[in-house]
């Protein structure tokens, strides 16, 4: 069946609730299974384990009940060791590392922020800013619309500018933010989002942190910002030289699980 895996904790972490329930559609009961100083929030694994929003879900809500009693490094969704055994290895293994990072993570939580254009927003600055683009753009206006050649010379044009934009605009939001968050960890690029950067913000400093985000939105009104969190620190589990030379946490337990059962 193999064993799932929440996250993992101190051992002296404060008890979780007898009844948290986990993944499944017969939802499996949570346990801890450790080693030494660190533990590991573990459930059995399902057969034919898939990112279902039920246990999308399930697996968000037993990382906040933990979260709730202390510091967790969270596995991202589908981190799965061949049985509990499996899994204290790897605890044993990596102790050192998961400590460091259970210290460095403490008091914590990741702020997730996506960002796009308004469309008609920032055609509007680009048209304000570029005296070609204008004088390109009036001078089609005026002949009708122009030859295929100059529509597409404005576009490419147009194009261009946007895409400049959007760098700027990225870098703009990285030095607004970064000052205030421990680190800055930058997602992959998807369409749609001209940034995706998670920033990793002390408790004590969150509101200082969504105050600044809503300065800078109403400071830069042809952006629009999706923020997430607080969330567990997902992007901050590995990001020391070890876990970089050893591989990382979540494929430490996905090695694990390739292992044949004993």
């Amino acid at each position: 069946m193999g064993t799932y895996v929440y996250g993992i904790i101190r051992a002296s972490h404060s008890p979780l609730r007898q009844d948290l329930e986990g993944i499944g559609e017969a939802p499996r009961p949570v346990r801890v299974v450790g080693r030494g100083e660190v533990a590991a929030i573990v459930s059995d694994a399902p057969e034919g384990l898939r990112p279902k929003r039920r246990d999308l879900l399930a697996h968000q809500r037993v990382l906040d009940e933990a979260g709730a009693g202390g510091v967790v490094l969270p596995m991202r969704f589908g981190s799965t060791a061949a049985d509990d055994d499996t899994v204290t290895t790897v605890l044993t293994e990596r102790a050192e590392h998961f400590l460091e990072r259970l210290q460095a993570l403490d008091g914590t939580a990741e702020y997730n922020i996506k960002a796009n254009h308004d469309e008609e927003a920032v055609l509007r600055l680009i048209m304000a800013a570029h005296d070609d683009i204008r004088s390109l753009a009036d001078a089609n206006r005026e002949a009708g619309g122009g030859t295929q050649e100059q529509k597409i010379q404005l576009g490419e044009m147009i194009t261009a500018a946007v895409q400049a934009r959007e760098a700027t605009d990225a870098e703009l939001l990285h030095q607004a933010l970064a000052p205030i968050a421990e680190a800055v960890s930058t997602g992959p690029q998807s369409t749609g989002w001209l940034a995706n950067l998670s920033f990793l913000v002390n408790h004590t400093s969150a509101e200082r942190f969504l105050a600044a985000v809503d300065e800078f939105r109403t400071e830069h009104r042809h952006l629009e910002l999706r923020v997430n969190g607080p969330l567990p620190p997902y992007s901050f589990v590995d990001t020391t030289s070890s876990a970089q030379a050893e591989g990382g946490t979540a494929e430490a337990f996905g090695a694990a699980a390739a292992q044949p059962n004993s």
